[in-house]
Formats: structure tokens, C-alpha cells, sequence
């Protein structure tokens, strides 16, 4: 059973987290402030949002569940993967920090969401969402700019799946992911990777024993150095190359 299909009762963050107003009253922030959103747009929806957390492993909600939520990620991460009719499982990609899922308004969720260690969310009862939406151009263009980045990652993933080499797959996987922690003000540099190289394989279309070669590879040539829990871009120009094929 994933955390989407049970009730979600809200869960109080600590003390130190950042406030904000409401009707005059200091409240918890709960909207991660790595999102996209502009202040005053958060604002807006955090009277509607609830706050889920979920062990390592445990499914935020299920491949063809019904979508009548909509979820903000503020702590942690997610593998987003589907799993195709003969069995194998696609991994579609990673959620991280800001990331807002299931903003496609399907039906039906497309992909399933597993934590890869503690996670918090947001959730959004889909309804409510939307009612607000109606009444909130500005913030259903901002959503609209959020769902566009994610269409154009999902295209850069078709053409790596393409004709490239498991070392330029790898060099930009690892690029892709320095970006999206410079945006959530992570280090640029050594690299957390949470995701296993099962994960990595599934996600570019490789064996694990591919990915674990080409990190072994890209380490002996000092590309990059690993260490424990994740990388460090050594060689930051070779990768850029690698990855701009």
C-alpha cells in the first residue's frame, strides 16, 4: 500500500522550521523553498497542503493508482519508475527538493514514486489544487513553467537513450544531477547519489555491471573521484565534453 492511498493527517515540523502568515497567525512553512514558486505563491497554497513522510522504500503512491493528489517535495528523494508489460522496469527519473509530481492531471499516475531514503512531501488534495488554479493565473503559469522543464528533461532522456556511449551517459547523468543541486543549493562538487547503480542502470538504458565499470572508469582516468554516498566532478571540462555530444 503506498502513502497515497492512506488519509493524510497533518504532521507537525520542527520548531525551527520557516513560518509564514496567515490571517495575521505565524504558521509552519511547509512548500519546500527549493521550489520554483515565488514567495507569494507558496503562500498561496500552503493553507491547502498536508505534510507526508515516508521511510527508505516506501511508495508515495503506485503506478495506475487514481492521481487525485498533487505532491511538493521538501526533503529527500525519489525514484520515479514504471514497470513496462513484459516486466522489466523503466526508471523515468529522480524527484528531489522542489519538485513538484503529478501535476500532469492524468487520471492515473503514470509512474510509481519510492523513497530512496526519508522523504518528506507536501500533498495536495487534487481537487482543492485545481479549484485554486482557476483563481490563480499567475501560479498556473508558473506550474505551467515547472511542467515545461520537466517535458524538455524527458526529452534530453530520449536522446540519451540514443546513440551514446555508456561513458557519455553516465557523464551526463552526473552533469544533469550537478545542476539540479546547484538549483536547490546543494554542492556542485561531490555529488550525492541516492540512488543505487541498479537505479542509474535502469534509468540510461545500461546493465549494472556497465555503470559500475564506467564509474570505475571514470575514476582510474580522473574524471571523477568516488567517494562515500556519492562522486566528486574532478574533471569538470572532460565531463561537460563528454556529456555535449
Amino acid at each position: 500500500m503506498s502513502i497515497h492511498s492512506i488519509p493524510v493527517r497533518p504532521v507537525p515540523f520542527p520548531a525551527v522550521a520557516p513560518a509564514y502568515q496567515c490571517d495575521g497567525v505565524d504558521k509552519v512553512r511547509l512548500i519546500s523553498l527549493a521550489t520554483d514558486l515565488p514567495l507569494a505563491e507558496r503562500d498561496a497554497l500552503e493553507p491547502l497542503s498536508r505534510r507526508v513522510a515516508l521511510d527508505q522504500k516506501q511508495t508515495l503512491y503506485g503506478q495506475d493508482e487514481p492521481a487525485v493528489s498533487v505532491f511538493n517535495v521538501t526533503s529527500g528523494a525519489l525514484r520515479l519508475y514504471r514497470i513496462l508489460p513484459d516486466g522489466r522496469r523503466q526508471v523515468t527519473g529522480f524527484a528531489f527538493p522542489g519538485d513538484f509530481l503529478g501535476l500532469s492531471m492524468l487520471d492515473r499516475f503514470a509512474v510509481s514514486a519510492d523513497a530512496l531514503g526519508p522523504v518528506t512531501a507536501c500533498r495536495f488534495e487534487r481537487l482543492a489544487f485545481m479549484d485554486l488554479l482557476r483563481g490563480q493565473p499567475g501560479l498556473m503559469m508558473h506550474l505551467h513553467e515547472i511542467m515545461g522543464h520537466e517535458l524538455s528533461r524527458a526529452k534530453d532522456m530520449m536522446m540519451l537513450l540514443g546513440r551514446r556511449t555508456a561513458d557519455e551517459r553516465i557523464a551526463t547523468f552526473l552533469m544533469g544531477l550537478q545542476e539540479r543541486y546547484v538549483r536547490i543549493g546543494r554542492s556542485s562538487v561531490t555529488l550525492e547519489l541516492p540512488m543505487g547503480r541498479l537505479d542509474i542502470a535502469d534509468h540510461l538504458g545500461l546493465t549494472i555491471e556497465t555503470v559500475s565499470r564506467t564509474f570505475s572508469r571514470l575514476d582510474r582516468d580522473h574524471c571523477i573521484l568516488i567517494v562515500p554516498g556519492g562522486v566528486r566532478l574532478v574533471d569538470h571540462d572532460r565531463l561537460a565534453r563528454m556529456s555535449a555530444h
